[in-house]
């Protein structure tokens, strides 16, 4: 029997994050395993191998340990879970009925309480689903109650049996809401949890410290030891015996106590045995400065990529290499551990960065705003831990209001979706995205190139809840309000200054962002004392109609007048309503092009947020950063829906159509019509049959089989949507339309070998949608709606999401539009029935997540009309698997 046949599941490989941060791989169990066994059963307890054999069964025959390991990965599936060399779990199923399968775990005594068991049930629930098993049975010694409670746990519904002192449980394995928020809440306690060990260390070493000052690992060491951290700093270095105070050692493995945190800053051609050398020592986590890997060359990529390995191998996870560091400024851990002295001040705002150059930048722009951080990491190749474990960490992360990404790749934006959803559901979350996060990635970024639109990165900001900016600046202007200020109500403004011109300006420029100026613009002269902008601007804050405030004052000559200053203190501080103020003249304020803050003791005080008034050097900053965080408050206020369900789904059959074509033809191909409609119809989609005809003979004799009035037209590629090439004919009620119609088809198209025509029935009128889904090699599934015809080509009016949907989700698709009106009754019309095109939107987005082998769906022309809608045509293309998929049915990182 070979290691591992071709054909078993790709999804049984992966490495996952235990329940205290640590990770371990999970694989496929191999005959080679043998030994491997027979030491894991060889360290358990007596207790531990009844428990799970219902004997004492102190060794292993050889018999059952070729049983054991030697498996169809079919109808008898087992993986093991390992840390280095050491297997740590077992989890297997052997069918034992057409569509059920028993499970069973062996865990280590030594890892015990890990969340090996849940983790393992996970996967092998996923793997067995994703073939044609949809039961899972296990049996349990009563006393058991660690495996009892991984069933009880995971949030299936699990029914039990009593029996002859066993306890026999049952389950089905479909993923249910209760069982998908389960191993959500489990992924982020774990990923949160890793990165917590990695920002909160009670002991760092810095590997490859130098008395050399400018040598990386000098000013790393530096900057530990100046920022005050208050745990243990150890300097590693074979040569130098004393640096910056501290005795330096010779290896990591020297030092007493263990480490927590090993920073290492030596040539990237010795990184590799330094990381053996922490896993060596117990080290747990790893944040690697030095350079020379991916962003170099191959050699330096399989370097990254050895590097990755080994630490995932031995349960550590990695921030970088090539990273510019991290920055935690909570009090009571004060770690600098980057290159620079100069850090920002603590403060509320997260920082997540994958560049160095711009991770100085972000870093010199909050400093000079005076904008506080939390914690910054710089993620340099992201190797492994990326902007989505940091944004796991910052959900439950109190010191952290906000957070800021500049993203220059991305490597799992699925995961990336539903991990910003969940924070930005109680914390903003703002993104730099340049071009090449999406269609590109810098130097040492492995991710893969998306086929879908630039729109589509947009649109999956704009389900998750995230704010999108187009730069830093942008990102600081929408910061510093939303950390410093409650969130606004609603999108009704005031608008209060010293100008006309300049509250005119406001006023337009907040209607041009979607804003509702209701109170103003107010002007009040130019010579007029504080004590009148006092009242204007009070009175602003005083109609209940005003959702925020926007000030805009410029001083008649000289110097903003004090008084002007604090009265804009003093009436934003009685109000929980959100400022924006532009006060031209403030000396001081717009130094360099950035903002700073009025606060009404004269300082920015992390304890009383709200009291900060952020200034912005012109009123159009002011106003955009409002309108975006208008925007946020109004997603996290709505109902975000249920995720999209449909009765009448038949995967199993829909699953061997699949299986069947792709047997015949590995390579895969389109689906015959016949074929896309029993997919299609076994998710309830309902295709209108349509005829080839030959000649205009055999399409006379189809439409009077099918009955009148009928519709006939060329279904080549060279004139589908070509509106101009005219390759249909409607509305046909009698043989002789039908005769003709097909005949001077046939003569239009014939130069250009278009003449392969389909007579169908005629639907009733209405508007011609596009329903679509297209499997990205970034994106996964990607489900879009657009109108027929060649606006929608034009203009690009197409609207996406990223499945899984909720009904809310499948709503705004179809409202997106700019040609919406359309479906709603415009001009007088019509409405058309909606809940029908959701619903059939509905079930595309559900086929395309169950499938990965659907590399295309289009249903074209879906005719949406007050009754209902009709599919009238469906091409759909199919791929074999070849990738792993991208945020799996069980937890992995990827």
């Amino acid at each position: 029997m070979t290691e591992l046949p071709p054909g078993y599941p790709v999804l049984a490989e992966a490495d996952v994050v235990l329940r205290d941060g640590s990770v371990c791989r999970l694989r496929p169990i191999k005959p080679s395993d043998a030994d491997g066994i027979r030491h894991f059963h060889s360290r358990q307890s007596d207790e531990s191998i009844y428990l799970r054999f219902f004997a004492p069964m102190r060794t292993l025959s050889d018999r059952d340990i070729k049983r054991f390991t030697e498996v169809d990965y079919h109808d008898r599936m087992a993986l093991v879970a390992t840390i280095g060399d050491d297997i740590i779990g077992i989890g297997r199923y052997d069918r034992v009925g057409p569509h059920t399968a028993e499970v069973a775990f062996n865990i280590s005594d030594d890892y015990h309480g890990k969340g090996i068991g849940s983790v393992l049930l996970e996967h092998l629930a996923a793997i067995a689903h994703a073939g044609d098993i949809t039961e899972f049975e296990a049996e349990v010694l009563p006393h058991n109650r660690k495996m009892l409670s991984v069933f009880s746990e995971a949030g299936y519904q699990v029914s039990r049996r009593l029996e002859d002192g066993v306890v026999t449980l049952h389950f089905a394995i479909e993923p249910t809401a209760e069982s998908l928020s389960v191993r959500f809440a489990r992924e982020h306690r774990a990923e949160s949890q890793s990165v917590r060990a990695m920002l909160h260390p009670t002991s760092v070493a810095v590997i490859g410290a130098s008395r050399r000052e400018r040598a990386i690992g000098h000013q790393v060491l530096k900057q530990v030891l100046d920022g005050g951290f208050t745990g243990q700093v150890h300097a590693v270095n074979p040569d130098a015996g004393e640096i910056l105070g501290l005795t330096a050692v010779r290896t990591v493995g020297e030092i007493d106590g263990g480490v927590e945190l090993a920073v290492i800053a030596v040539p990237a051609e010795r990184v590799t045995q330094v990381v053996l050398e922490c896993a060596a020592a117990g080290v747990k986590t790893l944040l690697i400065i030095s350079s020379g890997f991916a962003e170099v060359d191959e050699a330096g990529a399989a370097r990254q990529q050895e590097v990755l390995r080994l630490a995932r191998t031995h349960g550590m996870r990695v921030l970088g290499p090539n990273s510019f560091g991290l920055i935690n400024n909570d009090p009571a851990v004060s770690l600098n551990a980057t290159l620079t002295p100069v850090i920002p001040r603590p403060g509320h705002l997260g920082l997540f960065s994958q560049s160095g150059a711009l991770a100085i930048a972000n870093l010199d722009s909050a400093a000079r705003r005076n904008l506080g951080i939390s914690v910054f990491a710089s993620a340099g190749n992201r190797v492994d831990v990326s902007g989505n474990d940091l944004m796991q960490y910052w959900v439950d992360d109190e010191r952290t209001h906000a957070v800021g990404l500049y993203l220059e790749s991305m490597g799992n934006p699925r995961k990336f979706s539903r991990v910003a959803r969940h924070l930005a559901s109680n914390k903003p979350v703002i993104v730099v995205k340049p071009a090449s996060a999406t269609y590109g990635a810098p130097p040492g970024h492995k991710v893969r190139k998306p086929k879908v639109k630039p729109h589509v990165f947009g649109s999956m900001l704009q389900q998750a809840g995230v704010i999108h900016c187009e730069n830093v600046h942008q990102m600081f202007d929408v910061a510093q309000l939303l950390v410093h200020q409650p969130l606004p109500a609603g999108r009704r403004v005031a608008i209060v200054g010293n100008s006309s011109q300049l509250a005119a300006l406001c006023a337009d420029n907040a209607t041009e962002r979607g804003l509702e100026v209701v109170h103003g613009p107010v002007a009040i002269p130019t010579e007029a004392s504080a004590r009148e902008f006092q009242r204007a601007v009070d009175a602003a804050f005083g109609d209940p109609d005003v959702d925020s405030v926007i000030v805009c004052f410029i001083p008649p000559v000289g110097a903003l007048d004090q008084e002007v200053v604090d009265a804009l203190r003093h009436a934003a501080s009685r109000s929980d309503k959100p400022c924006v103020a532009t006060l031209l003249g403030l000396r001081g304020v717009d130094e360099g092009g950035d903002a700073a803050f009025l606060h009404e003791t004269g300082e920015v005080a992390d304890d009383t947020p709200r009291q900060a008034v952020p200034l912005y050097p012109m009123p159009e900053e002011a106003i955009r950063a409002l309108a975006l965080a208008t925007d946020y408050g109004q997603w996290r206020d709505k109902d975000k829906g249920e995720t999209v369900v449909r009765d009448g789904i038949d995967r199993w059959a829909a699953r061997a159509l699949l299986d069947r074509v792709l047997e015949e033809d590995p390579e895969g191909r389109a689906l015959t019509k016949d074929e896309s409609r029993e997919l299609l119809a076994a998710y309830g989609i309902d295709v209108w049959p349509c005829f080839e005809a030959a000649d205009a003979d055999e399409a006379v004799a189809i439409a009077e089989e099918i009955g009148y009035p009928v519709v006939v037209k060329s279904l080549s590629p060279l004139v589908r949507g070509q509106a101009l090439l005219e390759g249909i004919r409607v509305d046909l009620h009698d043989a002789h339309a039908v005769r003709s119609a097909f005949e001077a088809l046939d003569r239009r198209l014939a130069p250009m070998d278009a003449n392969y025509f389909v007579v169908q029935r005629m639907a009733g009128p209405g508007v011609s949608t596009v329903l679509s889904t297209l499997e990205d090699p970034l994106f996964g599934p990607v489900v879009s709606f657009s109108i027929a015809g060649a606006p929608t080509t034009l203009l690009d009016d197409i609207a996406y999401r990223i499945p899984p949907l909720t009904d809310v989700d499948v709503r705004e698709l179809v409202e997106d539009l700019k040609l919406a009106p359309l479906l709603m009754g415009h001009d007088g019309a019509t409405p058309v029935d909606r809940a029908a095109l959701e619903d059939i939107l509905g079930r595309l987005s559900i086929m395309s997540d169950d499938f990965l082998e659907l590399s295309s769906v289009e249903l074209n022309p879906v005719v949406a009309h007050p009754e209902g809608a009709t599919v009238l045509g469906a091409d759909v293309m199919i791929a074999p698997v070849t990738r792993r998929r991208i945020d799996t049915g069980a937890r992995s990182l990827t």
